[in-house]
């Protein structure tokens, strides 16, 4: 249960200060502003609960992670549910701040946050060219975080965050850049309206990106045997042993520690005699 709550806890945190960021300060911070709170929210959470959960806090992520082998059908549907409520509990708040609890009021043809193409959203682009965005930017993205977390984990947190920056630099103007369908469903659901008519897209391109990022990921990917040599997934390596990806286990650090730790004989030191500059009397 602690890693659902944290898959909450992590989703409610980037909506909040993403979608909070386009609401309450879009007009001093800008698009490079926007995309640093969503880039630094997401880099916080790797942190905060990747030892936890792994720090998913997207379906898109949670369907590529499964599709790559690294977690059950179970969990995938625990993880999604709480991420969806996450979501949802984090747009409802920007909405009753910006709306009840501010004293001029918040008039929301401005939207909470959402994302959206066509006439009437930022840079008016066609539905093809969102579908299109989406597709290949989410893949990018969940490919991103499937080769990270199966190496170095230390600096997983700075390029994945980095990598959700750039991509909101590059895709504002687009869609407002979702790669995540919880962040989507959040704000289109407190919403409603055309947000709403727009969801389906957003919750069914990134999530076809992230099946294919993780077939990807487990089909062509280059992995480790236990002996330390390189091999394909799915073949076997050169030692006869079944040659399979690393995952990305909560608290894999740890218990590798804790594994060496228990593995590692107990030194018991002789007791060393004292002996005083005296000679022995004869």
């Amino acid at each position: 249960m602690k890693k659902y709550i944290a898959e909450l806890f992590g989703t409610f945190v980037l909506v909040f200060v993403g979608c909070g960021t386009v609401v309450f300060s879009a007009p001093y911070v800008g698009y490079i502003g926007i995309a640093l709170a969503f880039g630094l929210a997401l880099m916080a959470m790797v942190y905060a609960i990747g030892p936890v959960s792994g720090c998913h806090v997207n379906p898109a992520v949670t369907l590529g992670v499964f599709c790559a082998g690294r977690m059950s059908f179970k969990d995938v549907i625990g993880y999604i549910i709480f991420q969806l409520a996450g979501a949802a509990a984090a747009a409802w708040l920007i909405k009753y701040m910006a709306v009840e609890g501010r004293i001029f009021a918040y008039d929301l043809v401005n939207g909470l946050g959402q994302n959206g193409w066509g006439e009437s959203y930022a840079g008016g682009y066609t539905l093809v060219s969102a579908v299109l965005f989406e597709l290949i930017a989410t893949f990018i993205f969940v490919k991103v975080i499937l080769k990270t977390t199966s190496c170095d984990l230390r600096i997983a947190g700075v390029v994945i965050g980095l990598t959700l920056t750039v991509m909101h630099i590059l895709g504002l103007p687009i869609t407002g850049v979702s790669l995540n369908p919880a962040r989507s469903f959040g704000p289109a659901l407190i919403l409603q309206g055309e947000a709403w008519q727009q969801l389906w897209m957003f919750l069914a391109v990134p999530s076809i990106a992230g099946i294919l990022a993780g077939i990807c990921s487990r089909c062509c990917c280059c992995c480790e045997c236990k002996c330390g040599k390189e091999c394909t997934c799915g073949d076997k390596c050169t030692c006869g042993e079944d040659c399979t990806c690393k995952t990305y286990e909560p608290n894999r650090d740890v218990k590798t520690v804790e594994a060496k730790t228990e593995r590692r004989p107990a030194r018991h030191s002789a007791p060393r005699r004292r002996t005083s500059g005296r000679p022995k009397k004869q």
